[in-house]
């Protein structure tokens, strides 16, 4: 695929896998996990069943992360990298029983691959589950009280059973928005119940659904750097050509998009790819065992080139660019609020004195902090909270803005998954 065709506009809309774009509004959506809590739909992700006693040997394998301490109902966010050490996928991967694993993600598709291609005692099915995330301030108390349970006892990153209006299910402790939440997860075909139940159960306490167009705000704010938002999986080359054709055979349309914009010029795909670290994960990559990828990273993890980092956007330049429209000249590029929704990764230049010094995404406007924020890939001597940048808006051959912006830490907002629940009221 060509720079060019990744840059055309695919067709769809990239807020059909989350359902409507808007259940309130944006704004009272956004709110939700500060104030109250919302509840998601994550069931579009891929599952896949894993079971047999070399599972582990093989996620070690295409992993770069560490399986000796792994507990039963644990869970594990692992990332894949191709040779050269860039993100290939990554996803969330439970442990269900000594033999037996579950992984959400586009990851399933690259671990079953090379389960094929190898030589493992394990095997591999497609599964379907729902994945209905339950997070902000009050998830606890509308999960305990849709399931008569107490969840106080649930670590971060481990999951228990309970049930539902008669259905059982895993609530899987984790948190994307930064805040204690729970994946409810289980038979696909209880859904729509079980969604009943929770808002029923969150009605006096504040529950939103959560739309399209608001979704992605927690992972900005909260620092979850998300497959084709903020990179390119790395599957793009001529030796990743059989496996790419069988993934994007195996997507469905709403899914199968790679598209790029915003004013970072490459003149190689391998450019939007980002490694493990680039993207915050530096501590996830074990050095200790073999992988696929690791020659490439351990320089990389020992003395990081780029680092993750929020930018807080000038205001002013900010209305700037929405100012254009109502003049009479070529406007600048439309900066949608709260994020785009075309399923593009719009990748902006960051720049010092003229020298091109990182590469911004995930570009949102946070209505809880009234700032446009963004992540940001940055070189490290550059990473210090507090350094001004300036970030070039606009795609090339449009008219382009050079909007200032100050360093700040990722997560931006606090980070709040790990309270304790024994002291929530």
């Amino acid at each position: 695929m060509s720079i060019q065709d990744m840059r055309k506009t695919p067709e769809g809309h990239f807020t059909s896998r989350f359902g409507k774009p808007e259940y309130t509004d944006w704004q009272d959506e956004s709110m939700s996990w500060k104030e109250t809590c919302y509840i998601g739909d994550w069931s579009f992700l891929w599952e896949r069943r894993f079971r047999g006693p070399d599972v582990l040997k093989l996620f070690s394998d295409v992993s770069v992360n560490n399986f000796d301490q792994f507990a039963l109902n644990q869970s594990k966010h692992v990332i894949h990298t191709n040779e050269d050490g860039m993100v290939i996928s990554e996803g969330i991967l439970t442990r269900l029983g000594e033999e037996e694993f579950m992984l959400f993600g586009r990851g399933g598709f690259w671990v079953d691959y090379n389960l094929r291609r190898g030589n493992y005692n394990a095997t591999s099915e497609v599964d379907d589950w729902f994945n209905l995330q339950v997070s902000g301030p009050t998830a606890l108390q509308v999960v305990e009280k849709a399931s008569g349970q107490s969840l106080r006892d649930i670590k971060f990153m481990h999951n228990g059973k309970i049930k539902i209006r008669g259905h059982e299910m895993l609530a899987l402790r984790q948190g994307m928005a930064g805040e204690i939440g729970f994946e409810l997860q289980g038979p696909v075909e209880h859904k729509t119940e079980i969604t009943e139940a929770i808002m029923e159960a969150g009605a006096d306490l504040g529950i939103k659904k959560i739309g399209g167009r608001t979704v992605m705000i927690n992972h900005l704010e909260a620092c979850f750097p998300t497959i084709v938002t903020d990179y390119l999986p790395a599957i793009f080359g001529d030796d990743k050509a059989e496996f790419l054709a069988e993934f994007k055979a195996a997507m469905p349309s709403f899914a199968s998009t790679f598209n790029i914009a915003g004013s970072f010029e490459g003149n190689d795909v391998k450019e939007w790819y980002r490694n493990p670290v680039e993207l915050g994960w530096g501590k996830r990559v074990d050095l200790q065992h073999e992988f696929i990828g690791k020659e490439a990273l351990i320089s990389e993890v020992e003395n990081p080139t780029r680092l993750m980092r929020t930018l807080v956007w000038n205001s002013e330049d900010v209305q700037d660019v929405q100012a254009s429209l109502y003049r009479k000249d070529v406007p600048y590029d439309y900066m949608e609020i709260p994020r785009d929704q075309r399923g593009f990764m719009y990748a902006d230049k960051v720049m010092i004195d003229g020298s091109e010094i990182g590469v911004t995404t995930s570009r949102g406007y946070s209505y809880f902090f009234r700032e446009m924020l963004s992540l940001c890939t940055i070189d490290a001597a550059y990473a210090e909270p507090g350094t001004k940048v300036s970030i070039i808006w606009g795609n090339p051959g449009s008219p382009q803005k050079e909007i200032r912006a100050i360093v700040a830490p990722a997560p931006y907002k606090t980070d709040n998954r790990r309270a304790n629940l024994h002291a929530v009221t």
